[in-house]
């Protein structure tokens, strides 16, 4: 399988394991409602690609190459950065160490409520 993130956490919650709250957006409007809807005061703004290093990639405008922002996982602390960190990331092309220069168009966020981290774990699954 090749999915999405966000797809993943919805597996993993209809089997039943606990996951954060999150919401999957395509626009910036959706994106606010989500903020709206979380009820969180911190929210990851997520960029969907099938590729890793995400949160390390730069986003660029297609077309032109110029750098929109560093990173395409933020973490917005009010309405205010949800809306500024989706309208640079919706659209616009992020290159990780996985995606090569080309780089993919994200089309795709999730918004996930924030937490307290004791400990952080990751899981990679390849068949």
């Amino acid at each position: 399988m090749n999915i999405h993130e966000y797809q993943g956490k919805m597996l993993l919650r209809d089997a039943g394991v606990p996951v954060l709250e999150g919401v999957h957006c395509t626009t910036v409007d959706e994106a606010l409602n989500a903020y709206d809807a979380l009820g969180s005061k911190v929210v990851a703004v997520k960029s969907q690609i099938h590729a890793g290093g995400r949160g390390k990639g730069t986003m660029y405008t297609p077309g032109t190459k110029d750098v929109v922002m560093e990173g395409g996982v933020k973490i917005a602390f009010s309405k205010d950065e949800v809306k500024t960190y989706a309208s640079n990331i919706l659209g616009n092309l992020l290159v990780t160490i996985q995606t090569g220069g080309e780089g993919k168009i994200v089309n795709n966020l999730y918004i996930e409520a924030g937490c307290d981290i004791a400990h952080e774990y990751y899981l990679a699954l390849l068949v």
